[in-house]
């Protein structure tokens, strides 16, 4: 059965269009308008093997906020409709991460609970980045934090990120998101001795409420 979903989200904010593929080979075609963070969703997607089309346009005017954190939103309700009943999969996933002087940690469980920790240690000072017009233009760091809260809220799942050491944003931001990818794909992996059995003594992995997108 194909893990395949799909979403879209426009408000007078942003636009977001997100195709996902669980089951994929990593392959990841973006048109994003924050090159710091498509590379970031490009390595999320590549390491996580999860086949990933993703179009966005948003109010950059304003900030960077309302664009990553609606990316989060999209991306975390494209998991959760692709994993169903969470039947067969394995549940939970880890990754520690080494990238050169930085290392990383991610934790997930698909428990239908959203629950973000996150200990990135970043400094806040904005990295260069380029735009899509070919500018350079600061990366807000801070909105790491409000993406995987975004995305937890939506794909219903706890995820811990963590970096245990390192010195440079860029680093630490690509290890979590590395990290993030690999974790949560052990965790949506179908897991052959458990294949029709939904990995739960409570008999239900759903979140108990709604999450649209």
């Amino acid at each position: 059965m194909e893990r395949i979903s799909e979403v879209r989200r426009k408000t007078n904010e942003t636009e977001v269009h997100v195709k996902l593929n669980l089951d994929g080979k990593g392959i990841a075609k973006l048109e994003y308008p924050v090159g710091f963070f498509a590379h970031m969703l490009n390595n999320f997607a590549r390491h996580g093997l999860f086949d990933l089309e993703l179009y966005a346009t948003g109010d950059l005017e304003v900030d960077q906020h309302h664009l990553i954190e609606d990316t989060g939103i999209c991306l975390g309700s494209a998991f959760a409709q692709a994993l169903g009943k969470k039947e067969g999969v394995r549940r939970v996933g880890s990754c520690l991460y080494p990238m050169d002087e930085t290392l990383a940690r991610a934790a997930v469980d698909l428990s239908g609970r959203a629950f973000l920790v996150f200990e990135g240690t970043l400094s806040g000072i904005p990295l260069v980045s380029a735009c899509a017009s070919g500018e350079s233009a600061p990366f807000q760091t801070d909105v790491v934090v409000d993406f995987w809260q975004a995305f937890v809220s939506t794909a219903a799942c706890t995820l811990h990120l963590d970096i245990l050491r390192g010195r440079s944003d860029h680093h630490k931001i690509e290890a979590l998101f590395k990290a993030a990818g690999r974790a949560l794909r052990d965790a949506v992996e179908p897991d052959p001795r458990g294949a029709g059995i939904l990995p739960s003594t409570k008999g239900t992995l759903d979140s108990g409420g709604v999450y649209l997108c």
